[in-house]
């Protein structure tokens, strides 16, 4: 059954960002779910990569997903961890317009439900013009549980950063 509670189709990429990953010496299970996830839900995944963690290349790849391809939803798995080449909250926030806090504090209550490591998470949520992109943790399981615990909810967000004017109980 599909989440989305409007008529309306979008689309998506998924940005895995793995050093190991982009070298070929680890397969992205984690980039797989997520496509098996949204499309579950109705979206279309219109974009897929894999890079490594280098904060100029995610922004890069960000704007030109967003501004040139324009994106609805851009979900990264990867680098939201405190290792010194975590970088993805960073180029994240970098090319935001605006966060939204509410999508990562849910995320991470849902961790926090499976595991303490939860706290180590920094991945964030935002909006750069009329896209929506969320930093979800890089194991296949994490990123998972994340994405369920918000899924539901981003049909509408999607639907009313487009420019929907039904009220939220009437989507």
């Amino acid at each position: 059954m599909s989440h989305q509670s409007t008529h309306e189709v979008y689309n998506c990429g998924i940005l895995t960002l793995s050093d190991k990953g982009s070298r070929g010496e680890r397969v992205d299970t984690s980039g797989e779910l997520l496509k098996e996830m949204l499309s579950g839900a109705g979206f279309v995944v219109a974009e897929y990569l894999v890079l490594p963690d280098q904060r100029l290349q995610i922004e890069k790849t960000l704007i030109e997903w967003v501004d040139a391809k324009q994106l609805d939803l851009i979900v990264t798995t990867g680098g939201t961890g405190v290792s010194p080449s975590d970088q993805t909250p960073e180029a994240t926030r970098a090319i935001l317009d605006m966060e939204v806090p509410g999508i990562s504090e849910a995320m991470r209550a849902a961790s926090l439900e499976k595991t303490i490591q939860g706290v180590w998470s920094r991945g964030i949520a935002g909006i750069r013009k009329k896209s929506l992109i969320i930093n979800l943790p890089g194991s296949r399981k994490a990123a998972g549980e994340n994405l369920e615990a918000v899924l539901p909810a981003l049909a509408h967000g999607i639907y009313k950063l487009k420019g929907g004017t039904a009220d939220c109980a009437q989507t």
